[in-house]
């Protein structure tokens, strides 16, 4: 009888001691969060959101309810919110990829464009209409505020009124794939805005305020296709008869290249490698000259594009910048591997790789439609650096 006591006593302590010795809970994504932000109050959301293993989307989604509004993202709804946004005046427009960012102040032009459905009333359009359509938002095209949307690819939307650096309320309209990774960011930037954005958050406010996202893992780049299976032949034939530069991409459809390797394969005399630090002389020098440049940058959701003279670059944080008052670019060139100056369609442009070889951003020289681009933009691309 004693050692039945003596057993289960025994027994009850073990319990009590694994209890005791349990690892806690793993505590919620937004108190892990919390601790970040505690330990590294200048981390930005897209670096905490990696160190924490999960995407910025659901990062921002922690917070709904607090300065946080979950928006409707289905079908046409982020066109729609983008058309809405117009009327916000003054904004700052952000878009981003791994290795820059381009952010661009001003206002949006307010253009009609053909074969809008809003021009067009209820006139029947056919699939190839109805899709260019989808991917018109009614201005961002041409003005201060250039964008080239893919909707497509577009599946999260929030707003989102969280204190600034300066203390004061920061308003924003912030989209996201399906990854959960930033598309594009949209700030306004007046005091007229604000009610205007209000507007905005109630009429697309999703019913249901669900934090939780069925974000997708990332999507395995597709190998190259071997250099053995092109035809070489047609495929720089093709490139030699471009009439427009545009034509590039279904070019690249059409032979099912990757872009970088489409350079690697041209016809003789339409493509010179740069090495990788072309990109500051490039951007020094165009400030130094005052050149008017177009600076693509892009993601699979959205490309961005500015239009005209840079005034201060330099490096620091890890980026070489340009930060005027209404065009700031940020570029992490020690992630860049290749540059090249590319002629296609009477038109020369500079672009540059990451270590992936994915597209980081392009340069081109601002030009008057239908007249060549101007002979100091040819001079400056004919000076970068060349690689060996």
């Amino acid at each position: 009888m004693k050692l039945s006591k003596i057993v289960l006593s025994l027994l009850a302590s073990l319990a009590i001691t694994q209890v005791m010795a349990a690892p806690a809970a793993p505590s919620s994504l937004a108190e892990r969060w919390g601790t970040l932000r505690t330990e590294q109050p200048k981390l930005q959301i897209r670096d905490a959101a990696r160190a924490l293993g999960v995407s910025e989307a659901q990062l921002l989604a922690t917070n709904l309810g607090n300065g946080v509004t979950r928006l409707q993202a289905d079908g046409n709804q982020p066109r729609e919110i983008m058309r809405a946004a117009l009327a916000l005046g003054r904004v700052q427009a952000i878009t981003r990829n791994e290795n820059g960012v381009i952010e661009t102040t001003g206002i949006a032009s307010r253009l009609k464009q053909a074969g809008d459905k809003s021009e067009l009333g209820d006139l029947k359009q056919d699939a190839e209409q109805e899709a260019r359509q989808r991917n018109i938002a009614g201005g961002y095209l041409g003005g201060a505020i250039d964008l080239r949307f893919h909707f497509e690819n577009w599946k999260y939307a929030f707003a989102v009124v969280q204190p600034g650096p300066d203390g004061k309320l920061s308003r924003s309209l912030q989209f996201f794939d399906a990854q959960g990774d930033s598309v594009h960011k949209l700030y306004v930037r007046s005091d007229a805005g604000v009610a205007v954005f209000d507007q905005l958050v109630a009429r697309f406010r999703a019913p249901q305020q669900e934090s939780r996202l069925n974000v997708l893992a990332s999507v395995a780049r597709p190998a190259e296709k071997p250099d053995a299976e092109v035809d070489l032949n047609q495929f720089q034939l093709a490139w030699k008869e471009m009439t427009d530069v545009h034509q590039f991409a279904q070019i690249l459809r059409e032979f099912k290249l990757t872009r970088e390797q489409a350079l690697r394969l041209a016809p003789a005399g339409m493509v010179e490698q740069l090495r990788p630090e072309a990109l500051r002389a490039l951007l020094d020098n165009a400030a130094k000259d005052k050149l008017a440049i177009m600076v693509f940058l892009g993601n699979e959701g959205l490309t961005q594009i500015y239009s005209g003279k840079i005034e201060k670059t330099m490096a620091a944080g890890g980026f070489y910048n340009v930060l005027d008052p209404d065009f700031n670019l940020h570029i992490r060139d020690t992630a860049l591997r290749s540059g090249w100056v590319v002629k296609r369609g009477g038109v020369t442009s500079v672009e540059f790789f990451d270590q992936e070889g994915t597209q980081v951003l392009t340069f081109f020289g601002v030009r008057e439609r239908g007249q060549p681009q101007p002979q100091a933009w040819n001079d400056l691309a004919a000076s970068l650096p060349r690689a060996r």
